[in-house]
């Protein structure tokens, strides 16, 4: 539909509306034109709209989601906040202000407001499966188990259910139970989510070669299937194909800037090619996504001390060896910018936590593990 009469009837009714019924004429007007498609006419009708009434709560929600089908996130989640604000109890705009984020890649920030719409309303089943994928994405496999294990006979056969349980499971490095949940999904058929499963538990077993098979029919099924170019540029990896594990990485990350696995191996990669630069920008993403992630934070201290940032490397790594104390290359790095620093005293420190662990990891060794 041509945007001229939508913009007419814009300055028409900005120089006419005064009253309820001139607010009321506008927001079905707007509605009209939403549901017709005409996206941009209703955004400006709803506006006009809100000049008369600017609290009201279905206006601004209608107008978050019109914002939402253009893919203007930002603008979506403005406009649902400000409906929250005259209505805070409204689950319907919370739940939208919930898939805005998820929508946009920002599930840390859609899963506060997942959890206080499930709080008012426990039967919400579609914001449980929201909530379970944020979860996954952050990296929270046991708080998607804890969620979803126990709402089993409310999910009954639900595919979506066993696909974000299982691949859970898988993760957390429970394959027996996850594999449970594989068999449900492939005996609905062959699909590409049936594979994703099974690619992960392959990864797990370190069986490289099946999972790389397994992704890559995962792949072929549905080329947009979140994690799946990311988990098998992992297998590629692993198998040595350096080449096409980065082209599999960089097929993630035009889906979804914000994988955190991509990021990662990204940033990995081009720190072993010395390309610093980029290398920051991929592990400054990953500690984003996942702030607790040790992996991630140990990387990226590591690429500061690399690159002479020396006392933001030393202040990451004291953080890191106390929250991980037993990890013995985060020791060593420390102590190294220790010595760096000319901090001789707590570098000595350093090198005997080292050594001591070293002889822990050998008595093992020699004990045959525990």
């Amino acid at each position: 539909m041509d945007r001229v009469p939508a913009l007419l009837l814009l300055v028409l009714s900005l120089a006419q509306a005064q009253g309820p019924q001139d607010f009321d004429r506008l927001f079905a007007r707007a509605v009209e034109l939403h549901q017709a498609g005409d996206i941009l006419g209703a955004i400006d009708t709803y506006k006009a709209a809100l000049t008369i009434a600017p609290e009201r709560a279905d206006a601004l929600s209608n107008l978050g989601a019109a914002y939402v089908r253009l893919g203007q996130f930002d603008d979506a989640v403005a406009q649902y906040e400000a409906a929250l604000k005259v209505e805070p109890m409204n689950n319907s705009v919370r739940l939208n202000l919930a898939l805005a984020f998820y929508k946009s890649a920002r599930p840390a920030q859609a899963i506060p407001q997942l959890k206080r719409v499930l709080a008012s309303d426990p039967e919400a089943k579609n914001a449980y499966l929201i909530l379970a994928d944020c979860y996954l994405q952050s990296g929270q496999d046991k708080e998607v188990i804890g969620l979803l294990k126990p709402r089993e006979q409310m999910f009954g056969a639900d595919l979506a259910y066993a696909y974000l349980l299982g691949t859970a499971l898988l993760y957390s490095g429970d394959t027996d139970e996850g594999q449970k949940y594989v068999d449900r999904v492939f005996g609905a058929g062959e699909s590409a989510e049936a594979h994703l499963l099974l690619g992960i538990a392959m990864l797990a077993r370190q069986d490289f070669r099946g999972a790389r098979d397994e992704l890559q029919r995962a792949i072929q099924l549905n080329p947009k299937l979140p994690t799946a170019n990311s988990l098998h540029g992992r297998a590629l990896r692993a198998l040595g194909d350096h080449d096409n594990a980065e082209r599999a990485f960089r097929r993630e990350l035009d889906l979804n800037v914000n994988d955190f696995e991509a990021n990662l191996q990204m940033g990995n990669l081009r720190k072993d090619q010395q390309k610093f630069a980029e290398a920051s920008t991929y592990l400054e993403r990953a500690t984003t996504i996942r702030p607790e992630d040790l992996v991630a934070r140990k990387l990226l201290a590591s690429l500061r001390l690399q690159t002479g940032r020396t006392d933001e490397a030393v202040t990451m790594l004291e953080a890191l060896v106390k929250e991980a104390p037993e990890m013995v290359e985060a020791h060593v790095m420390l102590a190294t910018g220790y010595n760096r620093l000319k901090r001789k005293d707590d570098a000595a420190r350093e090198q005997a936590i080292i050594d001591k662990l070293n002889a822990q990891i050998q008595a093992k060794q020699k004990g045959g593990g525990e």
